[in-house]
């Protein structure tokens, strides 16, 4: 065992230590956290706007504080934006996370000198963890790769401006700058199917040990150095062990990965974003991921059911239950208030609290009333592939409301590795997980108002092709795993 794997256990060891004290004691953390956040912003423009001085307790906050989106709490963005202080949070943003995908164009996320600790202190407590739990630290001496956007930062009147990804490229540890991959250079190219390629060169003779990133953009990766190497991406690298990802489920690339890799590899799992890091996978014997309660986030939970009412209870963290559905709303040292990210949860685990992303309140299908969600779609195909061959790279979710002919129907757009002997058998194996799950889509399947989903088949790189007409191939960007809309369907069929 070297110095630095040694070094890494004991420090393991320390923060898992400091990790449970806040975790046993879910409630109080949240308590301090939401105290603090109060009073650090009650001088701010948003602070005086909402009677911050006035708030003695949750329930004051939520009668002053409305349930926000990024489009609702834009205008003060904007003041930040231009370079005004102490709007959202005390004084300036040390920089704004840049993401995309409102109907008004970019939208600028700000990260805080008090709320950028976090991200990196949870993306590394989770390597931490691992090491605690299985003992293994070896790695730590091999290369590591995170595949993330550019670390190449614009200026927003004073302000940096840039990825999260990239942005988080600078605050790289020194001890790991000599082990981590690509180099800056690589890093820096903006062209994505270029920067691969260019990290396969730079990688694939390296002793790669850790490779982390988003499936999606990963699978890319692993096919190219299988195709330049001629073998699976285990015998590339001998000692890559620990894959750890976030942005999307797994578990419907499990099967390609480990076809790809050759044999099975640890993973852990993240849940990142531009507006906080909310959760990691503790435990490898463990569904879900940790909420993290003592990172500067105060969260609150609405059941998605009740989210499109007038006035939806706001749950706080001792009343939530096991297996609902839950809407994510954030109040953060960022200077987001009752902020709805747009992600849907749900808790495995209430000592500690653990909790799957089950999908996204505006990707959903319900052009029938059926509120399909994206955790519905992916256990019904994980389980329809079951002791089969199939394997699949990636699939989306749109309705068919007016076929030219019989009852209207989901249609599964799919790419496959290995496809279907018989595809009508496949789509009835899916439609019936997907009835076990969802009784609303079994109801309407029983009273014939829909038919049994459809299947059409994506050619081979064809979900690459789409992100890549959009622009918004490769980085941080994901495919929706549900529309309520045909326009990705209208992709692939027009």
């Amino acid at each position: 065992m070297s110095i630095k794997s040694f070094a890494a256990q004991l420090f393991a060891k320390h923060i898992h230590k400091k990790t449970q004290a806040w975790a046993n004691n879910p409630v109080e953390t949240q308590q301090k956290v939401f105290q603090e956040l109060i009073f650090q912003a009650k001088d701010t423009v948003f602070g005086k706007d909402h009677h911050f001085s006035e708030i003695k307790n949750f329930e004051d906050f939520a009668k002053q504080v409305p349930i926000r989106d990024y489009e609702e709490l834009r205008p003060y963005v904007d003041r930040m934006v231009k370079g005004e202080e102490n709007i959202l949070w005390k004084g300036k943003p040390i920089y704004f996370a840049k993401t995309s995908g409102t109907t008004s164009g970019a939208k600028y996320i700000p990260l805080t000198k008090e709320s950028m600790p976090f991200h990196i202190q949870a993306a590394r407590n989770a390597i931490l963890s691992y090491i605690y739990e299985t003992g293994k630290a070896d790695f730590v001496d091999g290369k590591m790769i995170f595949l993330q956007g550019s670390p190449i930062l614009e200026d927003k009147n004073g302000i940096k401006l840039g990825r999260l990804s990239g942005i988080v490229a600078h605050f790289v540890p020194k001890y790991l700058q000599k082990n981590r991959m690509p180099s800056w250079e690589t890093n820096c190219i903006e062209d994505w199917e270029t920067k691969v390629d260019a990290i396969v060169e730079e990688t694939f003779n390296e002793d790669m040990s850790v490779i982390s990133g988003i499936p999606s953009w990963v699978q890319m990766y692993f096919e190219k150095l299988e195709q330049k190497g001629g073998k699976p991406v285990g015998e590339i690298f001998k000692n890559f062990n620990l894959f750890i990802y976030g942005g999307v489920n797994y578990e419907p690339y499990r099967a390609k990965f480990e076809k790809l890799i050759g044999r099975k590899v640890d993973s852990i799992e993240l849940f990142p974003a531009s507006e906080g890091f909310f959760a990691y996978q503790d435990l490898q014997s463990e569904k879900g991921m940790l909420l993290l309660l003592n990172s500067g986030i105060f969260y609150e939970f609405v059941k998605s059911e009740e989210f499109f009412t007038e006035n939806p209870k706001r749950y706080t963290i001792g009343e939530v239950e096991l297996g609902v559905n839950y809407v994510l709303l954030l109040s953060t040292n960022a200077g987001l208030w009752a902020y709805n990210i747009g992600d849907t949860v749900q808790f495995t685990s209430l000592k500690p609290y653990r909790v799957i992303v089950s999908g996204r309140i505006k990707h959903y299908i319900s052009a029938f009333g059926e509120h399909v969600i994206g955790k519905e779609v992916e256990t019904a195909l994980k389980e329809a592939m079951e002791n089969t061959t199939i394997s699949v790279n990636e699939f989306t979710v749109a309705p068919q409301i007016a076929p030219n002919s019989g009852l209207p129907y989901h249609e599964w757009f799919i790419e496959f590795e290995n496809t279907p002997e018989n595809m009508d058998e496949f789509a009835l194996k899916i439609d019936n997980a997907m009835r076990k799950q969802n009784v609303y889509y079994d109801d309407l399947i029983v009273g014939k108002v829909l038919r049994t989903l459809v299947i059409t088949k994506v050619t081979k790189n064809g979900f690459q092709e789409y992100m890549k007409s959009i622009g918004k191939l490769g980085g941080q960007n994901k495919l929706p795993r549900l529309s309520n809309d045909r326009k990705i369907a209208d992709f692939f069929t027009n």
